[in-house]
């Protein structure tokens, strides 16, 4: 697949933009947290300690989940490379999923449960926004389309 194809947009899909802008402003402060200590995080080195040392991930897998929380969201809120951040995002937060919140049931119920754990739903949701995205692209206000109609001429 060319990059030109991820690029291309309907450049007048609002809908795209409301997903585009709700995905990106819920997955930032949590790549801020993750990267700059922002929003009570732990930083870097605080975040990259607890995913290698407490949930045991390689380091690599550690830093492309602070890379994609952090630049995925810019990206997507931008709309520049929109896809790529969007299957970057459902990637990571796939693989979030599956090795913390898989037990813990539907609802954000951290009062009933032992060890806090987020339930699916806010999961639901995250995933259901970036396969709009995903399908999307960047719509009314993205780099991306931008650059598609610069690269038809």
């Amino acid at each position: 697949m060319k990059l030109k194809n991820l690029l291309i947009t309907d450049t007048s899909n609002v809908l795209a933009l409301v997903a585009r802008l709700a995905l990106a402003i819920v997955i930032f402060p949590h790549g801020a947290q993750k990267l700059l200590g922002w929003f009570g995080g732990g930083g870097f080195e605080g975040t990259m300690g607890f995913l290698t040392g407490t949930i045991g991930l390689p380091y690599v897998i550690g830093l492309l989940v602070i890379i994609i929380e952090f630049f995925g969201s810019l990206f997507v809120f931008f709309g520049f490379l929109t896809r790529v951040a969007a299957f970057g995002i459902i990637a990571n937060f796939i693989g979030v999923v599956l090795s913390v919140h898989i037990h813990a049931g539907f609802f954000m119920n951290w009062y009933g449960q032992a060890n806090k754990t987020e339930g699916l739903e806010y999961f639901i949701l995250l995933f259901g926004l970036a396969i709009i995205v995903l399908i999307a692209g960047g719509g009314k206000a993205s780099i991306d389309g931008q650059l598609a109609i610069n690269s038809r001429r």
